[in-house]
């Protein structure tokens, strides 16, 4: 199925790359985003779904000093969130704190919680722990990791270690296992690496060109997702590395980013370049699983493709689903339009 959106839109001021489901509120659907101007102030917005669900709010509105390029929620704390940000020609990262109170009348200055700054080279990327009560991070640049610990109420993070991937190696991304909190998955130019966060050691690895993204899918404890450049969307079994278990199309430029829906197994999201969303419906056999319904077979082997959300008029690098309504997800598209979709039409059924 194809088709454009009826979405709900929110409009920033500015150019966007990232947005984050705020996965520690569990009274509101929100989602934190945040933009990325060379010349203006950058600003933190809070956005609610309405309780009726038929409007996108600012509930907060946040100044930042410098662009956004990475942006993650905290899991435990839904006041307390990660940027990665540049200033000139340097990259930097640092935890953040929304003051209270706040309201979007004035654009508030947000409380600096820590600077990550243990990084030489261009940071890409800060990983939460994702067990949820947990202090600790991870943070990349283009050759290391960094496990930090976060003490929010010392204002304070604490290097735990730190690990080198090797000259050869141009670490650009990654994922924490929901699965096991020691193991981290790395994406570099060449391959994805997984890496054991006791020893800080890498451990394993699948060799793939232009890795993009990466996703674990929450509901199956061995299967990642990854978005490819250039050849689309590969579902991996990590018992089993040497070919994908399945194959998807992606997108006709490259494909940015992917995310596994965090109830519904089979749904994928995945945006890209071509000023796209697409929705999948991809489901990896398993032991444990009970047997299809002729329906979802035949669908899934004619065209794994449940929706194309087409409504966008600049790549969408942004991409986030609702932990708190696993049907909802918010994308963002690099002129800074923030749109909320739902899929109960395409939900699997139990």
């Amino acid at each position: 199925m194809q088709g454009g959106s009826s979405g709900i839109g929110y409009g920033l001021k500015y150019q966007a790359r990232c947005i984050s489901d705020v996965k520690a509120d569990r009274d509101h659907t929100s989602f934190l985003t945040g933009t990325l101007s060379l010349k203006e102030e950058n600003e933190v917005h809070l956005l609610r779904l309405s309780s009726g669900g038929s409007e996108l709010l600012c509930e907060g509105l946040f100044s930042h000093p410098n662009e956004i390029w990475d942006l993650a929620s905290c899991p435990f704390d839904q006041r307390i969130f990660s940027t990665v940000f540049s200033t000139g020609e340097s990259f930097g990262a640092a935890i953040w704190q929304i003051p209270e109170p706040y309201g979007q009348s004035n654009s508030s200055t947000l409380e600096c919680v820590a600077s990550l700054d243990a990084h030489v080279g261009k940071i890409n990327c800060v990983l939460w722990c994702p067990s949820g009560n947990s202090d600790k991070l991870v943070s990349m640049d283009e050759q290391n990791l960094v496990l930090w610990s976060l003490d929010s109420s010392k204002k304070s993070a604490e290097v735990l270690s730190k690990e080198s991937a090797g000259m050869r190696h141009s670490l650009s991304g990654g994922a924490w296992n929901p699965h096991d909190v020691n193991s981290v998955a790395a994406t570099s130019e060449s391959s994805i690496q997984f890496w054991d966060l006791r020893t800080m050691k890498k451990v394993n690895s699948i060799e793939r060109a232009h890795v993009r993204n990466v996703d674990y899918n929450l509901k199956r404890e061995h299967i990642l997702v990854s978005a490819d450049d250039e050849s689309g969307i590969h579902l991996w079994d990590l018992r089993k590395t040497k070919v994908p278990v399945q194959e998807l199309p992606g997108h006709t430029h490259w494909t940015w980013a992917v995310r596994c829906n965090p109830e519904y197994e089979e749904l994928i999201l995945s945006v890209g370049t071509d000023s796209a969303v697409n929705l999948w419906f991809a489901s990896v056999s398993s032991e444990k699983k009970t047997s299809e319904s002729p329906a979802e077979t035949s669908r899934q082997r004619v065209n794994p493709l449940l929706n194309s959300y087409t409504d966008y008029e600049d790549s969408v690098y942004g991409l986030a689903w609702s932990s708190r309504e696993p049907w909802i997800f918010a994308s963002l598209s690099y002129d800074g339009r923030v749109v909320i979709e739902s899929v109960k039409p395409f939900l699997p059924r139990r």
